[in-house]
C-alpha cells in the first residue's frame, strides 16, 4: 500500500471527504500534518505545493493536490493504481 501524507486541519470538510475517499479505497493509515496545531508547517506546505489551502495530499512522492484533485483522479481511474 502506498504512503499517504496529508496536510490537514481539524475543521476542514474537504479534509474529511478526502480521508473518507481514501479509506473507502482501503487506505488504513494516513500520515497527517495538522497545520492548525503546527502553524509553521503551513509555510512548509506552501513551499512544497505552491498552495495555501488544505488538504494537500501526497501519495508516495506524487503531489495529488486537494480533495477536488483527488476526486477527479479517482473518477479518471488514476487513483487505484497509485494506491496499489
Amino acid at each position: 500500500m502506498a504512503n499517504i501524507l496529508m496536510y490537514t486541519s481539524a475543521v476542514c470538510p474537504y479534509c474529511i471527504n478526502a480521508e473518507r475517499l481514501l479509506t473507502s479505497k482501503g487506505v488504513k493509515e494516513i500520515n497527517k500534518i495538522r497545520i492548525d496545531l503546527q502553524p509553521e508547517r503551513r509555510d512548509e506546505m506552501m513551499q512544497k505545493t505552491g498552495r495555501r489551502t488544505v488538504p494537500q495530499i501526497y501519495i508516495d512522492d506524487h503531489h495529488i493536490g486537494g480533495f477536488d484533485d483527488l476526486r477527479a483522479l479517482d473518477l479518471a481511474g488514476g487513483l487505484d493504481p497509485l494506491l496499489a
